[in-house]
C-alpha cells in the first residue's frame, strides 16, 4: 500500500509539472498586444491619487502640496489629473512593470505635459511616458499659501 502511495504521489507531481510548463510565459513586451492604446500627449497636475480619488471636487489648478507630498512620501501611487478630471497612471513599458516614481517626483506638484502610449481599459487610463515637461503658465491654486 505505501509503495502504491508513492506512485500516485510521484504521477501527480508529474502531471503538474507537464501543466505547469504548458500555460504561456507572461509577456514581456507591449509588441503584439489586443489593449487599447494610442500615441497622445495630455496635460495636467501630477499628484497623488488618492485625494482626486476620494474627492470629486479635487481639480487639477487647486491642491494642497503638504497633503500631496504627504500622501506620495507614505506611498500613495502617482496620477496625473486632468483639467477634465481624468486620472492617467504612469506605467512603464516593461513586463513586470517598473517603478515610475523616481523619475516623477521632480514633477510632483506641477502641472505637466506628459507624451507618450495611453492604454484604456473600462474607464482606467495609463500612460508610458516617453518625454514629460511642466508648463509654468498654469496657475495653480496652494492652500495655505
Amino acid at each position: 500500500m505505501n509503495s502504491f502511495l508513492r506512485l500516485c504521489l510521484l504521477a501527480g507531481c508529474g502531471i503538474a509539472s507537464i501543466l505547469a510548463a504548458s500555460h504561456p510565459q507572461q509577456k514581456t513586451s507591449m509588441a503584439g498586444s489586443r489593449a487599447h492604446s494610442s500615441q497622445a500627449t495630455i496635460e495636467g497636475l501630477l499628484r497623488d491619487i488618492a485625494c482626486p480619488i476620494q474627492n470629486l471636487d479635487s481639480n487639477a489648478t487647486a491642491l494642497s502640496m503638504k497633503c500631496v507630498l504627504d500622501c506620495v512620501k507614505g506611498g500613495s501611487p502617482l496620477v496625473i489629473l486632468t483639467k477634465d478630471g481624468d486620472l492617467y497612471l504612469p506605467i512603464s513599458d516593461k513586463m513586470p512593470d517598473a517603478d515610475q516614481r523616481q523619475a516623477l517626483m521632480s514633477f510632483v506638484g506641477k502641472y505637466v505635459q506628459a507624451s507618450g502610449t495611453v492604454f484604456e481599459r473600462n474607464g482606467t487610463r495609463a500612460i508610458v511616458i516617453a518625454e514629460i515637461r511642466e508648463i509654468k503658465g498654469v496657475h495653480l491654486t496652494l492652500e495655505g499659501e
